[in-house]
């Protein structure tokens, strides 16, 4: 089993080889797997429980104070699973897992997918804040909206703070806010003629409540086919507005390499919209592809064959 995992597309890591053994034990671990929507799975989980990531513990905190999770998986026979705003779900991959193999859709959102997940045991209730999250919440603002408060309070907050506004605050004093939002993560595993592609996250900070980016949207933040499989990561509305993973398969579809497929995926979303995003790539030749315009991007890359 052959595959590729990134921690994310932002500004440079405060611990990056830290962050590097957990990427490497994710990778090392999905390869390790049976199936490629194993392997997908078992490598998110890796990440989704490590609190240096943007991915179940650890995520985001959306304008009522409250974190939630997103995920979407799909194989190269089409089979699509999604789950999003989930409050109290770490393991977000497996939901999607279990969206796309228990269950006629493509996609569940919100208590729904919460009570999906109980229903076939995977956890919830979970506590995502860690001791940063706590700080930066504390940081950002005092003046934080009431979850009780009209969605209008909630969007004039936001309006100021989303995407590294002025309002936005990093613990470590960092002014580069928008870029440490971006740190999702994601895996593509390949047997043989066989794929799976799978992105996981915690959000981006200062969101507004049920907010949903790219990364549970089929195409955007994952996709796979017959010629290969990409997962993104980056500026999630901008993601969504090109259908970034989308792309860069379609690249591998008219016969291009991986590495090439991600190149042309980065550069496209950068001229089209200015942001920064990154992507990996895996095809049916084996080649591995990763590319990003932002300040880093780790990966890492494992083959149990």
């Amino acid at each position: 089993m052959q595959v590729i995992v990134h921690g994310g597309a932002g500004s440079p890591a405060d611990e990056p080889d830290d962050r590097q053994r957990v990427l490497d034990e994710a990778a090392a671990t999905g390869s390790d797997e049976p199936t490629p929507t194993d392997a997908v799975v078992a490598a998110l989980n890796v990440l989704e429980r490590d609190e240096r990531f943007n991915a179940g513990v650890g995520a985001t905190v959306q304008s009522d104070g409250i974190p939630r999770t997103d995920a979407g998986l799909m194989t190269d026979d089409r089979e699509v699973g999604a789950a999003c705003a989930m409050p109290g779900v770490r393991d977000a991959a497996e939901v999607a897992r279990l969206v796309a193999e228990e269950t006629p859709h493509v996609q569940v959102a919100g208590v729904h997918a919460v009570d999906l997940a109980a229903d076939f045991g995977v956890e919830t209730g979970v506590d995502l804040r860690t001791d940063a999250t706590h700080e930066r919440w504390a940081e950002m603002d005092v003046a934080a909206p009431a979850a009780t408060d009209s969605v209008q309070d909630h969007l004039a907050w936001v309006r100021e703070r989303f995407g590294g506004g002025a309002g936005t605050a990093v613990p470590d004093g960092s002014d580069d806010a928008d870029a440490r939002d971006h740190d999702t993560v994601g895996a593509v595993a390949r047997d043989h003629d066989r794929f799976a592609a799978a992105t996981s996250t915690g959000g981006r900070w200062a969101a507004l409540a049920g907010r949903v980016g790219d990364v549970p949207q089929v195409g955007c933040g994952f996709y796979c086919s017959r010629a290969g499989g990409a997962s993104a990561t980056g500026a999630g509305e901008d993601i969504a507005r090109v259908t970034m993973a989308r792309r860069a398969v379609a690249h591998l579809e008219m016969g291009r390499d991986a590495a090439d497929a991600a190149d042309l995926a980065v550069e496209e979303l950068a001229d089209v919209t200015g942001s920064e995003a990154g992507i990996v790539v895996l095809d049916n030749a084996g080649t591995v592809g990763e590319a990003y315009n932002s300040a880093a991007m780790q990966t890492a890359v494992a083959d149990g064959d």
